[in-house]
């Protein structure tokens, strides 16, 4: 059992953690082996997400001082939430990939930058590309009319090297 002091020091942990965070998710995660558990929050540590698991009055006290309007104790089952603090859509991917292989997991909802999101929201923004994809492909559309420019110079080039090649040919 936990002391007050304990639960106060949670609470502010958990709030400093939500006030930081630019996507929250919320899981049910009861059924799911202690194992894969394990596997689970490795995967979202390589993302820079973390995990955590608390009683769900102490979430709901972090989120009420955050600002943000949804109440933990709504939610079946035994809540964990999900904390990035870098990329808005890793937690969703990562957990909807997660859930897939492991039907006990059950994304519940999230919060996007202080908007509140229903499961079907997480979800759907699972399947949108990252950070870095998109800035990947905002970099090769830009690169793309570069790129054509120089093969047409260089087609131009070619093309002319050809012409004098085929007159020293001539003249031989």
């Amino acid at each position: 059992m936990l002391t007050k002091d304990q639960k106060k020091k949670i609470v502010v942990e958990l709030t400093e953690q939500v006030k930081k965070a630019k996507a929250l998710v919320f899981v049910d995660y009861k059924g799911v082996s202690v194992k894969d558990i394990s596997e689970l929050k490795r995967e979202l540590r390589k993302e820079g997400v973390l995990m955590k698991v608390t009683r769900k009055t102490l979430f709901d006290i972090a989120l009420r001082e955050s600002g943000i309007e949804l109440s933990t104790k709504q939610m079946e089952g035994q809540v964990a939430m999900t904390v990035s603090e870098q990329d808005e859509v890793a937690p969703a991917k990562i957990l909807a990939k997660f859930s897939k292989g492991n039907d006990k997991l059950k994304i519940l909802g999230g919060v996007l930058e202080a908007k509140v999101l229903s499961a079907e929201d997480v979800k759907a923004l699972a399947k949108l590309p990252s950070k870095d994809e998109m800035l990947a492909k905002l970099v090769g559309t830009i690169n793309a009319p570069v790129s054509g420019f120089v093969n047409v110079l260089a087609g131009n080039l070619r093309g002319l090297v050809q012409v004098l090649k085929a007159v020293s040919e001539a003249k031989s």
